[in-house]
């Protein structure tokens, strides 16, 4: 399934090995994962549910985010960029990074607005090699 706002790609991996492969390909760019939420756990805590394994995932590249907190300070709202990503079937994890134009369009500043298409071509990067294997 194609996204409006996220660029998605499929690991043949569990979980943990399709979060690190992912951690290596942000690397390269400069970015990284900044924050980790680990969905199954917690909805099995909070609301007693059994979930496939899942995580949210805050990216970042330190960078980008300090000419986007330069240009406009409030956009800290809609940092990190997130991300996430599902083994909803077994060895097979499906990754979604939330595309930066996505930030940019809720922006009428110029700075931003290069910021983020930064960000998107680092992203596009990132996902290219990722389904290069």
């Amino acid at each position: 399934m194609k996204s409006a706002y996220a660029f998605t790609i499929e690991l043949p991996q569990a979980l943990a090995p399709a979060i690190d492969t992912l951690r290596a390909a942000l690397a390269t760019e400069q970015m990284g994962i900044v924050s980790e939420v680990d969905v199954q756990a917690t909805l099995k805590t909070k609301l007693g549910l059994d979930s496939h394994p899942q995580k949210l995932l805050g990216l970042c590249s330190p960078a980008i985010a300090h000419a986007l907190l330069t240009a406009e300070p409030d956009i800290a709202a809609l940092l990190p960029c997130g991300g996430g990503a599902a083994e909803a079937r077994p060895g097979r994890t499906r990754i979604v990074l939330q595309d930066p134009r996505v930030i940019a369009a809720l922006s009428g500043n110029p700075l931003v607005q290069a910021a983020c298409e930064k960000a998107h071509a680092a992203l596009r990067r990132v996902v290219d090699r990722l389904a290069g294997g």
